[in-house]
């Protein structure tokens, strides 16, 4: 029965092989075939032995992130070779020479590039997702496919967890969601960026994600009927006009449909626009902005367009090299829909992203936004002195702006994250000139140098020799490069201060017979509570340390005998084991377990999203304040999850009869006679509910309210929600976190 088992499983790898080079974007030579061949028999061979948690061989991963690279991606020979052996070094004795010897040595490079990322020690002081992800980044240097192929490695991986515990669901996706996505969004790959986002949404919130996919199929035919309708509309004008062209209708990303709710505060069927009409047209090079303009011209001759939500991406592409003519229109019975016009060319730029591009990049001379990005990147790598946390922070936010177009005096444009600042501009012409900038001119006008850039400005920086950065400046920038920038010149002016500090210091201590050494310079650094000597010596050199905080610790210093038979003798008294055990909220009251053993630890209710019993939590083990709880749906959650996994426990309600807690409602709706009363009469009549306060205000026959309660649990919270949306004249009563 195995035999034929491993029989139909070798069958099942000749063909994936066969689709492999089926699908591949780039049209394979001889060559390449033969390089893939090689590749895909040595990791066949490699593999041979191992089994995925699901129980199918290993090998059916490598190739299938060997298929995204090809297919999605669209990279080359060399690039699928190097997907199909990603794992190798990792997991066989199989050496980068090996590989180098038997292929070539780009080959060779990405395959190490990619065995780099996985082998990043553990470092506790630090997130390992970030250090991480720092790592994969530098491999920037060598060569940006070692990304582009971890992106497939994510995705397959994202595709196949099935089989996986719960806790490292929510992990991965959280990273998923964190870093990777954002990263596929900004080299371009829509269709990846969007599944990592989908299948991230369907372990970090299961219930939220099948619910809009059902509502999806069950919406699926009346949305297909209102596609063909405007399609029908269109195809007519656009047959006249003799244009080759064909029109998609394509849904929105369940991910975007649930951003959107979310930020809203709608349910899924008051999402309006769920998806979007394409028109993709051929046309050579010359006319391709004309041919955009005109169907632009012909969309908009059947359906009212939306004049704030025109957006221009062909005469100023996005930095990933995104072109597109976007425009969002009054369709039939009054939705609004929008309606994206792209050539060919720039199809296929926005679904394959950065290989795309290349292909079509050949004899530019300029650099494209995408290049400038990716050296921009290098930059800031090389430049980075934050802790990989921050790093990665700076650089998510980043990832995800959005752009503004801003000119220099001369006229030149300039790409800038959105909400980027006019010092921002100043370092994205030069470090140099960021450094030494006095003052901004925004439009002809001196504004501070943390005004906020909009689309159209011209921004012209003043520049002074003796300018030097202040700390307030990394409030007044956004951007990474920024941010580094002035880390490093302030780092330089701290050292300057630190190294007379500590010459000041060595005299100091000296006048109080105390020679300086390095068990001397741990006392101070425990004695002020500080974190380094850097900190110590450049505390002494600003002067924040003084001669008599010196004298009090050379006088403690001569009692340290002392001290240490005092705390001896008072150590037994202390009621250390008191405080480890002393509950939190009750003393008799066991609502939460954490963990596979369902542990009861002490813990704290987190304040930014002010969980209640009922809610799905997990435990965040804090530094200073032990274990706090966090709704799974906490707006840090996802940061935390992916940064801190290993920090991360889980953790349930089992109890929530005995303890009472806040929650504040916002009420909304059309303003009657009567509401107040009838609002607090329904509460009254809820048992277990304890009106602490509401506020309620009208205007022009709108009014909103708010309501915070004291209520047990959560089943007693939605009963409650659910009769006040009966009350007359209410619309919508959502549950919001406490300040």
């Amino acid at each position: 029965m195995v035999e034929i088992d491993i029989e139909k499983e070798n069958k099942a790898i000749a063909q994936e092989y066969k689709e492999l080079l089926r699908i591949s974007y780039q049209t394979l030579s001889a060559e390449d075939k033969k390089l893939i061949r090689k590749a895909f028999d040595l990791a066949v061979e490699a593999h041979q032995d191992q089994r995925r948690k699901s129980g199918e061989a290993y090998v059916f991963h490598p190739i299938a992130v060997a298929k995204i690279v090809a297919s999605e991606i669209g990279l080359g020979a060399t690039g699928i070779a190097a997907a199909l052996m990603h794992d190798v070094v990792e997991d066989t004795d199989i050496t980068v020479a090996d590989i180098e010897r038997q292929f070539n040595p780009k080959v060779a490079q990405l395959v190490e590039g990619l065995t780099k990322i996985s082998k990043v020690q553990k470092d506790l002081n630090v997130s390992m997702q970030a250090e991480n992800f720092r790592k994969m980044l530098l491999t920037l240097n060598d060569d940006v496919r070692v990304i582009l192929i971890k992106l497939a490695d994510r995705l397959h991986n994202m595709q196949t967890m099935e089989s996986m515990p719960e806790y490292k669901q929510i992990k991965i996706a959280s990273e998923t969601l964190y870093i990777y996505a954002p990263l596929a969004h900004r080299l371009g790959l829509y269709n990846i960026k969007t599944q990592l986002e989908d299948l991230g949404l369907k372990y970090t919130e299961p219930k939220v994600y099948s619910d809009i996919v059902s509502k999806i199929k069950e919406t699926k035919e009346e949305q297909d009927a209102y596609i063909k309708d405007i399609s029908e509309v269109l195809k007519k004008s656009l047959d006249e006009e003799q244009l080759d062209y064909i029109i998609k209708g394509r849904p929105k990303s369940i991910y975007s449909i649930r951003r959107k709710m979310k930020a809203q505060n709608v349910t899924f069927d008051e999402v309006y626009d769920k998806f979007a009409l394409r028109i993709v047209y051929k046309s050579n090079p010359h006319d391709e902005k004309f041919l955009a303009w005109k169907i632009y011209s012909i969309v908009t001759d059947h359906y009212r367009p939306s004049p704030s939500r025109l957006r221009d991406w062909i005469s100023s592409p996005k930095s990933t090299g995104y072109e597109a003519l976007h425009i969002t229109v009054m369709g039939p019975k009054g939705r609004w829909v929008e309606i994206q016009i792209r050539s060919e060319r720039m199809d296929e730029i926005a679904e394959k992203g950065y290989a795309a591009h290349y292909k079509y990049k050949q004899g530019a001379n300029e650099e494209s936004g995408l290049d400038v990005w990716l050296n921009l990147l290098r930059e800031a790598l090389e430049n980075s002195e934050s802790n990989a946390v921050d790093f990665v922070e700076d650089f998510k936010m980043n990832l995800y702006a959005k752009e503004i177009f801003v000119f220099t005096p001369k006229g030149e444009i300039r790409s800038l994250p959105k909400g980027a600042t006019s010092l921002d501009f100043a370092f994205s012409i030069h470090s140099e000139i960021g450094i030494k900038t006095r003052g901004t001119r925004v439009n002809g006008r001196l504004v501070p140098l943390n005004t906020e850039l909009k689309s159209g400005d011209q921004v012209e920086v003043i520049t002074s020799p003796n300018q030097k950065p202040t700390a307030n400046w990394l409030d007044y920038v956004t951007t990474s490069r920024a941010k580094n920038k002035i880390r490093n010149v302030l780092n330089e002016n701290t050292k300057k201060i630190a190294e007379d500090g500590k010459e000041l210091l060595i005299r100091k201590l000296r006048q109080l017979k105390i020679t300086l050494s390095e068990q001397v310079v741990n006392e101070l650094v425990n004695y002020f509570k500080l974190k380094t000597s850097l900190d110590l010596f450049y505390r002494v050199g600003i002067g924040s340390i003084e001669n008599q905080h010196l004298k009090d610790y050379a006088a403690q210093k001569s009692n340290t005998l002392m001290n240490f038979f005092k705390a001896k003798i008072k150590r037994p008294h202390q009621t250390a084991d008191d405080d480890i055990n002393k509950p939190e909220i009750s003393s008799n009251y066991d609502m939460l377990v954490f963990g596979p053993d369902q542990d009861r630890l002490n813990y704290k209710l987190s304040s930014c999203c002010n969980p209640i019993p009922g809610d799905e939590v997990f435990g965040f083990v804090s530094i200073n304040e032990g274990i706090k709880v966090h709704k799974k749906d906490c707006p840090n959650a996802i940061s935390l999850q992916s940064n801190y996994a290993y920090r991360i426990i889980m953790a349930k309600w089992i109890d929530s009869t005995q303890q009472e807690f806040k929650a504040s409602l916002e009420i909304t709706g059309m303003d009657s006679m009567g509401l107040t009363n009838e609002l607090t009469k329904v509460i009254s009549n809820n048992m277990h509910v304890n009106i602490q306060s509401i506020a309620l205000s009208g205007e022009a026959g709108i009014f909103n309210g708010q309501l915070t309660v004291i209520v047990q649990n959560n089943l007693i919270l939605k009963k409650l929600i659910e009769n006040i949306k009966k009350i007359d004249g209410v619309e919508k009563v959502t549950r919001v976190n406490l300040k």
